[in-house]
């Protein structure tokens, strides 16, 4: 009986932790609209592509990493679309500044490939006169030190490895569009 109570304690302290496990924006708000510091510059967008300042608190204990992803599920493309994938952010490090991937990443994180085609932060750009597009932004607690992926990974096996270390994780979306042409 004592060894079932641990277990069911063991359970539900770890879904405590996991549940206060939070990430916020001070450059995007969770529900809101992207500005033009966050839309990629090509494809026929012109926005400024600077990564979004990200925080993030309350990791569950074990932590010794964190990756972030962000991904939007409503691309075209029967697959999503991949804006950034870091991964080996070390488990001191709670938050990235505005424009983190093109300036100065934690020493050992790693960025993947984007569906623009190479590594970094490639933001929104929805083709014009869709319906407006959700960005997911992740923060991920994991449980290694380092994920074994380089700067040629693709979103999707990036989030593969991402998937099998995952103690908890935190999400803001945020939404936009682009009008149709004239």
């Amino acid at each position: 009986m004592k060894k079932i109570i641990l277990i069911l304690f063991t359970l539900i302290s770890a879904s405590v932790s996991a549940a206060d496990f939070t990430v916020t924006s001070a450059t995007i708000k969770n529900g809101g609209t992207l500005t033009n510091k966050h839309v990629f510059n090509g494809f026929g967008c012109t926005g400024e592509n600077i990564s979004p300042a990200l925080k993030w608190e309350n990791a569950p204990a074990g932590t010794k990493s964190f990756a972030v992803t962000i991904y939007d599920p409503d691309a075209p493309t029967g697959s999503g679309w991949w804006h950034w994938t870091v991964v080996n952010i070390p488990a001191n490090v709670t938050e990235l500044k505005e424009g983190a991937s093109s300036k100065a990443l934690p020493k050992g994180a790693v960025e993947g490939r984007t569906d623009f085609g190479k590594p970094g932060f490639g933001g929104a750009c929805p083709p014009q006169g869709d319906k407006p597009h959700k960005y997911i932004i992740t923060v991920y607690a994991l449980k290694t030190d380092k994920l074994d992926v380089n700067g040629e990974a693709s979103g999707a096996l990036v989030g593969y490895n991402i998937n099998f270390a995952t103690l908890a994780k935190a999400s803001i979306t945020a939404t936009f569009s682009r009008p149709a042409a004239k």
